[in-house]
């Protein structure tokens, strides 16, 4: 029995390579992929804020008769 431990096991059925199965090799494909998704998330995020930035102080027209000193014509 001590020599059936030691053998590999060779996986020939697609099914006993799920997920579900095989939970050291899903284990670092799921934490890789939500790797993946957080660094997706800040580039596009941060992307989103850089494009629509704050571009500057606009130029205002301001009506003279509405300044803290008004000037009437």
């Amino acid at each position: 029995m001590d020599q059936q431990l030691d053998q590999p096991i060779e996986l020939k059925d697609p099914k006993l390579k799920d997920i579900a199965n095989s939970w050291v090799d899903s284990s670092a494909f799921l934490f890789y992929l939500q790797v993946g998704v957080v660094i997706a998330l800040i580039v596009g995020g941060s992307f989103g804020l850089w494009a629509n930035r704050y571009k500057g102080k606009p130029e205002v027209n301001v009506p003279g008769n509405t300044l803290y000193t008004p000037q009437y014509k």
